[in-house]
């Protein structure tokens, strides 16, 4: 078998974009793939037109072989968007390899560890009772397990607005409406929150400190990565459990934190960090060190379909973000996608991912670049979105 083409496509479904990926072979199989560094689609584009010169003529089936080739044949190894474009590839080609053997994919990542892939409901900022009244409506509709995200109690403020956003503000909000949170829905459900990186190793210590009672989870993502000693200041100045490693493009970014302890849950993107091959060294990794793993899943019904599968077949699964928050997926251009059940995903039986892609509706979602807020705070310095 041999690539004969590799395609990408931007499709606009939501607000973004998805960057997906179209691997054809001489056998008539095609497998698709989806990067995940969200609104740089043009530089992604170029990724992949460059692999395409050496990518067609090879045998798909050589996964690792061609990872290995795709990361390291430049000599300047790794950056976000090219493991982002690796991933894709990847992901495409373990479609390829589980369609040509007439299996699901989690059957080659060693079959099913579970029956299902239990999620986490999104419910949005805490600024209000609205936040309240929503999450109380998401365990109606069956959800265990909750996320939140800090913002401000201006009218009309959202997490998509440019709005200012001052972090301490926030942090004082979040706190006030996690506590009442957990009031109203008693010791049962678990709660989480997505900081997105927005406060200070200071700020974090003293949200840590002020949302104790309220038993999370986790807090996810409380300060920048790019400096792990940051992490460990902040980990000797609180207990809190961390989930870290959505922004992460290689095994190697997660080296000090699963090594020195620096994180609790493992927060990897399949279509960020390189695929599936590079996905199940993180997790086996994870696993010797006992933390468990949620996936970063907010983009496409193929990264959906993969993180599926990845999580029906790993041991060390906690829960899985559900894509744009139980999004539903155009049927004209992916006639097979994944289907939310109540919280929880199952994984396709279908040969491969079990999503199929029609390229000619491509044109009725044209691309349109999206780029993310850029916050302020109200002097006007820039703040992490």
């Amino acid at each position: 078998m041999k690539i004969t083409a590799v395609k990408w496509f931007a499709p606009t479904i939501t607000a973004r974009s998805v960057f997906l990926v179209k691997v054809e072979t001489d056998a008539g199989i095609y497998g698709l793939g989806e990067a995940g560094t969200v609104s740089r689609e043009n530089a992604l584009g170029g990724m992949i037109d460059h692999f395409s010169q050496f990518l067609v003529g090879m045998d798909p089936r050589r996964i690792e072989h061609i990872w290995q080739t795709l990361y390291r044949s430049q000599y300047f190894e790794g950056g976000t968007v090219m493991s982002a474009a690796v991933s894709a590839v990847d992901i495409a080609l373990w479609d390829i390899l589980a369609k040509s053997l007439n299996v699901p994919v989690y059957q080659l990542l060693g079959g099913r560890s579970r029956d299902y892939v239990t999620c986490f409901g999104d419910v949005g900022t805490l600024a209000s009772e609205k936040c309240v009244e929503a999450a109380q409506g998401l365990v109606e509709r069956g959800f265990r397990t909750l996320r939140f995200n800090p913002g401000m109690a201006t009218e009309g403020w959202s997490q998509e607005s440019d709005e200012p956003y001052e972090p301490l503000e926030s942090l004082e909000l979040a706190a006030h409406w996690l506590g009442e949170v957990r009031k109203a829905l008693g010791p049962s459900i678990q709660l989480s929150i997505d900081v997105h990186h927005r406060f200070s190793v200071a700020e974090a210590a003293l949200f840590c400190k002020k949302v104790e009672a309220a038993d999370l989870m986790f807090v996810e993502e409380p300060i920048r990565s790019e400096n792990p000693r940051a992490y460990a200041a902040l980990r000797r100045m609180t207990d809190m459990p961390f989930a870290i490693g959505e922004e992460f493009s290689s095994k190697w970014a997660f080296v000090p934190f699963i090594e020195e302890g620096l994180t609790n849950f493992a927060r990897l993107d399949l279509c960020n960090v390189g695929g599936f091959t590079e996905s199940k060294k993180v997790a086996g990794w994870c696993e010797a060190h006992y933390i468990d793993v949620v996936p970063h899943n907010p983009l496409g019904p193929v990264s959906t379909a993969a993180a599926v599968h990845f999580c029906t077949a790993i041991n060390n699964f906690a829960v899985l973000e559900p894509s744009g928050c139980f999004a539903s997926y155009p049927s004209d251009l992916f006639p097979e996608s994944p289907v939310l059940d109540g919280d929880k995903y199952r994984a396709n039986e279908s040969p491969g991912l079990g999503v199929t892609f029609n390229e000619d509706a491509v044109a009725d979602y044209p691309f349109k670049c999206y780029e993310a807020p850029h916050w302020n705070r109200r002097d006007g310095a820039y703040t992490n979105w």
